[in-house]
């Protein structure tokens, strides 16, 4: 599994990449990194028709636990995912600004 640490990922938030969350909805609402799209884990393979093949996606959740799911389940479809190690508390815990609400 391929994976990514949360520096690494800071560094490239900025420039366009696809995030998904797969964080229940009212975990994402309350603080998500910006540009972020939710997707609940349980929905990931039903609704990975709104990914884009051919670029990476950047998988995240609270901790690492549940992204680590939703990667494998991409890959399985063919895509490439990649985990964010330390999901979004690591994004908060180190200080980095989160949107609150239900937009990206």
């Amino acid at each position: 599994m391929l994976t990514i640490t949360n520096d690494d990922f800071a560094a490239l938030v900025d420039s366009g990449i696809t995030i998904v969350d797969v964080r229940e909805p009212h975990e994402y609402v309350n603080g998500h990194v910006a540009g972020a799209v939710t997707i609940p884990l349980a929905f990931v393979g039903a609704r990975s028709a709104e990914l884009p093949k051919g670029e990476p996606i950047y998988v995240i959740c609270q901790g690492g636990g549940r992204s680590r799911v939703g990667v494998d389940v991409l890959v399985a479809q063919g895509f490439d995912a990649i985990n964010v190690e330390g999901g979004t508390g690591a994004w908060v815990k180190a200080g980095r600004p989160v949107v609150v609400g239900p937009t990206a």
